[in-house]
């Protein structure tokens, strides 16, 4: 177990000490866990609560709430807790992979050009005229293909397979049996058969992007599938050939994005949303869970598609009066109702004028 004197935490996340700066932390904690000799953050107001019933040692809050917590424990003030936290898992966190050096069984290609500082694992096969950056660091079973590029500091852990071709920036990770550059769905109907398109496009993909487990990745058609600097892309997404994703974005586990889509920089894509293809997304554009996509979105904004959870029996009520709305023609119901509102405002001027007689 590792502990950190609270100035050295301080000096991390630029901080300022309420209380004793030689303090000794053990573990970042949550409130709920937290011990005397803990850290933990407070994310806001309302979990001041929380905050107040925690056993930790340590808190790290914002300003506005020093003075409700400093007569309790000590208290680290910065400008974002959840920033500072962020900062802390990794002073905490313990080291991703032993192993140094190069495997005697991985399999490199003679004219690979292996950077400074490189770990690779048992089993990796790193193919011809493949590039790996300094201080990256290479799971076992990993498989590299010929003419790849990879920048320095990368994170590869095991079983991801890298295709030909593909181009990769500086801090990279990549998580377990992620495919990067696997060929496109892309097939031509004819005469009642599909037939093979072959993928001639390859995967570029950023600076400090984040790709998680069981992701898959095409390579472009023609063009390239590109991954701008700073996205992140959690579990179980799927993007095919030709999609171009801007900067920044967010995409939450299970989405799937259809091919030659364009998607904006800042954007947050939510859980199990689909994204036809051949679309432009915006900037900024924020889509809720299980947003279904079927046009382009050119302004900015939060976006919503689908049903909210309710009971069975009324949800059950809901899809018939769907059903009878879509056996009815819009400008059917509109004419209804403007006839209904015409005989309203009959009735109230004729008891209106019974009234004054």
């Amino acid at each position: 177990m590792v502990s950190f004197n609270l100035a050295d935490i301080c000096r991390h996340v630029q901080g300022t000490v309420h209380g004793d700066t030689e303090f000794i932390v053990e573990q970042l904690k949550s409130l709920e866990q937290a011990g005397v000799q803990d850290i933990s953050f407070v994310n806001g107001e309302k979990y001041l609560d929380q905050a107040k019933a925690s056993r930790a040692g340590v808190l790290i809050v914002s300003s506005d709430l020093v003075d409700q917590l400093k007569d309790q424990c000590i208290v680290l003030e910065v400008k974002s807790p959840y920033l500072a936290f962020a900062i802390l898992t990794h002073l905490f966190a313990k080291p991703p992979y032993n192993q140094q050096g190069i495997a005697n069984t991985a399999k490199i290609h003679p004219t690979a050009t292996i950077g400074q500082n490189v770990t690779i694992g048992d089993f990796v096969v790193i193919g011809e005229d493949t590039q790996i950056g300094d201080n990256s660091i290479i799971h076992p079973s990993v498989f590299i293909a010929d003419h790849v590029k990879i920048g320095h500091s990368a994170y590869i852990e095991s079983h991801v397979t890298i295709s030909e071709g593909t181009e990769i920036g500086d801090y990279v990770r990549i998580h377990a049996n992620t495919s990067i550059g696997g060929e496109g769905f892309g097939f031509a109907p004819y005469q009642e058969q599909w037939h093979r398109i072959a993928q001639l496009g390859k995967v570029r993909i950023g600076n400090k992007v984040r790709i998680g487990s069981n992701c898959s990745i095409d390579r472009g058609a023609l063009d390239d599938t590109v991954i701008d600097d700073g996205v992140i892309i959690d579990n179980l997404v799927q993007v095919a050939h030709n999609v171009q994703i801007g900067s920044h974005t967010a995409i939450a586990a299970k989405t799937g994005i259809a091919g030659s889509t364009k998607i904006g920089a800042h954007c947050i894509i939510g859980g199990a949303c689909g994204i036809a293809g051949h679309l432009e997304i915006t900037d900024h554009v924020h889509l809720t869970g299980m947003s279904m996509v079927t046009k382009s979105i050119d302004k900015s904004g939060l976006y919503s598609s689908g049903t909210g959870l309710f009971d069975n029996l009324n949800w059950r009520k809901a899809v018939i009066g769907f059903r009878q709305l879509t056996e009815t023609p819009i400008n059917k119901l509109v004419k209804q109702l403007n006839l209904l509102q015409n005989r309203i405002e009959k009735l109230e001027l004729e008891k209106h004028t019974d009234t004054k007689d």
